[in-house]
């Protein structure tokens, strides 16, 4: 049997902290509080950001590119200091690109609650201690009100696309419904209109499974050695999330029941299947933190646009950006029906794009030729539109 313990232990968390190197990362502070939808308020926040391209004159040209629940601020470019893993959108962004940053300035922040350079519960609060199990109860709301700060800061008022998949495309939603007057064009991923049950009770499995390990400590570790975090439990949540992140005919022909090399199920050994799952657990704990998993898993359970908004069908007339909808045929976490919904509901909805993948829910980040010509079209029908002087909602109904 091969041995499987990793050559170096992670670190207690791999969250981004003060006085690391921050990369290409910028920063924004918010001083003022900024009050949750939960109750209390967060006395102050700082953004991380990273940003391509160049901001036009009237400060028209924007992008806001939104990221799912373990991505960050580092769209695209390789690993290197201050960013442990490349791009998560490489090829999406960039000179000639389907977001092409000769024509449009583009802006993707860290979520509240990351771990890489945005306030979470790693980063100091007023005593200077990690916020750790102290950190407030936040939602997609919430999350959207400090990328309002970011974009104020940034002089930004009104955003030429805003897009995103997963979670980030939840924030994507959340901004043209409670903003509408802010976001031009809508670009959804993957995403739905509000937790579903089935998605709730997948994420308390993970939620479970970080809680239950022992030096989880509550969500006070930021203080023990490399390997003493609680990597057990979010190893276990990570398995759980990314078996729902890809699809079961993948994983068939990808794996099947195939022995990991050098190893014997039957005495003792594992499937190739599970030695790809404990790569993807090590790797993560090697590059995140546990309790902003644990943060921002809660957020996504909270996401409903239709909440005190009555119900999701007026929420969503609220939005007033020319908008696409994109659904991988193969999603089994995020399924195909809400994306049918949102485009059913949102009345400015211009497209439905069905992508057909093997990979599944993970699809929205893999199938970069598809999604990208169907983001470039939605970019090019935008800037068409402008030039033409007509507005979102008159070129909807002409086009």
């Amino acid at each position: 049997m091969s041995d499987r313990s990793p050559a170096v232990a992670p670190p207690a968390s791999a969250a981004w902290r003060e006085g690391s190197d921050p990369g290409r990362r910028q920063f924004v502070y918010l001083d003022s509080p900024i009050e949750l939808e939960a109750g209390g308020a967060l006395p102050a926040a700082r953004v991380a950001y990273e940003t391509w391209g160049s901001l036009n004159a009237d400060r028209s040209n924007a992008v806001l590119v939104l990221h799912a629940l373990t991505g960050d601020s580092h769209l695209i470019g390789s690993a290197g200091p201050g960013h442990p893993q490349p791009g998560w959108w490489d090829g999406m962004v960039g000179p000639g690109a389907p977001i092409d940053t000769d024509e449009y300035f583009v802006v993707c922040p860290n979520v509240l609650g990351g771990c890489q350079g945005t306030t979470g519960p790693s980063s100091p609060a007023a005593d200077g201690r990690p916020w750790g199990s102290r950190f407030p109860w936040t939602t997609v709301r919430d999350q959207v009100a400090v990328e309002v700060g970011l974009a104020d800061a940034l002089g930004i008022t009104r955003w030429a696309m805003v897009t995103g998949g997963s979670m980030g495309g939840m924030r994507a939603l959340e901004w043209a419904v409670t903003h509408p007057d802010r976001v031009e064009s809508l670009f959804l991923l993957a995403c739905g209109a509000a937790a579903t049950a089935d998605q709730i009770g997948l994420c308390s499995g993970q939620l479970h499974a970080i809680r239950a390990d022992p030096r989880f400590r509550g969500g006070d570790y930021y203080d023990a050695a490399p390997g003493d975090g609680p990597h057990v439990g979010l190893g276990v949540a990570r398995r759980l999330a990314h078996l729902s992140y890809r699809s079961e005919v993948e994983l068939e022909q990808r794996f099947g029941r195939a022995a990991q090399p050098g190893e014997d199920p039957l005495t003792g050994g594992r499937y190739a299947v599970e030695s790809y799952l404990d790569h993807q657990a090590d790797k993560l704990a090697r590059r995140f933190d546990a309790n902003t998993y644990v943060v921002l898993t809660e957020a996504m359970n909270s996401h409903d646009v239709g909440r005190d908004r009555g119900g999701l069908a007026a929420a969503l007339t609220r939005v007033q950006a020319t908008t696409t909808v994109v659904g991988i045929d193969s999603d089994r976490l995020y399924r195909l029906w809400q994306q049918e919904e949102l485009a059913a509901l949102i009345p400015t909805c211009r497209e439905l794009h069905v992508v057909t993948s093997p990979y599944g829910h993970d699809g929205f980040l893999l199938e970069r030729d598809a999604v990208g010509a169907v983001l470039r079209r939605a970019l090019v029908t935008r800037a068409e539109a402008t030039d033409a002087g007509v507005s979102s909602l008159d070129q909807r109904m002409v086009g």
